[in-house]
């Protein structure tokens, strides 16, 4: 055999061997960081009857004390809003959704450049309009550009698209709509929320995730593989944790679950 064959074994091992090295360097990178509990504070009081528990069991008690809530109007909406979502850095402004764009808070209407009432969970999908109740829910309404809103519309949540107008990052396509990097973990948990807030046990639809786009006026909404994802990559923000508290010790006295644990978002689904 030539010579020059030789080294070629030795190089090909040497080869296999730093691939499998950069394999294992890079690894780490392609996974999510688990979701971890933001707060226990409400473990032993608000939480009692869901520590521990898994599952379908899980969801069941969860329901049960998310359920408990102070309902408001849906005009009562705009007000409520420029307090949940007020920003941080100046109060005279709210942070919209999707855009992530600071806007004052008179600019709450209608018209191009104003800001209006989004509701994350689609009010089609599952037909509940603007009706006090799941219409009226702070947990999943959240200010948003007119204009974003729109194109948003009633699309379910998935990756891909063409890049928004003045959406800070979003993405749309004709079935679905990607939020910016920094709202998708809160898309995800208010989309869940729904999902265990409303079962169908007081008169409006039994509201669940599933894995399609394109829902339409079924009360379904995806992509729950992709919401998931979204939770570990996104976690609850300072903002969110801020606005949980506001909705309980303000207006609905309920909390969405999956701010003060993420983690249960696997643990149910």
């Amino acid at each position: 055999m030539p010579a020059t064959h030789i080294p070629h074994r030795r190089w090909k091992s040497v080869a296999l061997t730093t691939a499998a090295v950069l394999v294992g360097l890079t690894a780490p990178a392609l996974t999510a960081t688990p979701a971890a509990a933001t707060t226990t504070a409400y473990d032993s009081t608000y939480y009692k009857n869901a520590i521990g528990k898994t599952g379908a069991s899980l969801k069941s008690s969860l329901h049960t004390i998310i359920s408990s809530q102070t309902k408001i109007s849906y005009s009562a909406v705009w007000n409520a809003l420029k307090v949940t979502d007020q920003d941080p850095n100046n109060s005279n402004n709210v942070i919209l959704l999707y855009s992530g764009v600071s806007r004052s808070k008179s600019l709450s209407g209608g018209d191009v450049g104003d800001w209006n009432r989004e509701h994350t969970w689609a009010k089609s999908h599952g037909d509940f309009g603007e009706a006090i109740g799941p219409g009226t829910d702070l947990h999943h309404l959240r200010p948003a550009d007119v204009q974003v809103n729109s194109i948003r519309g009633n699309l379910d949540f998935d990756n891909g698209g063409s890049t928004v107008t003045n959406g800070g990052g979003s993405r749309v396509d004709s079935d679905s709509f990607e939020p910016r990097a920094a709202d998708k973990g809160d898309v995800a948990r208010m989309i869940l929320y729904m999902a265990v807030r409303y079962e169908g046990d007081d008169g409006w639809a039994d509201l669940e995730p599933n894995e399609k786009v394109g829902n339409g006026s079924a009360p379904y909404m995806g992509k729950l593989s992709v919401l998931k994802a979204w939770n570990e990559q996104d976690p609850p923000s300072a903002f969110e944790e801020r606005r949980n508290q506001a909705i309980y010790d303000t207006y609905q006295h309920n909390r969405n679950p999956f701010i003060d644990h993420p983690e249960w978002v696997e643990a149910i689904w």
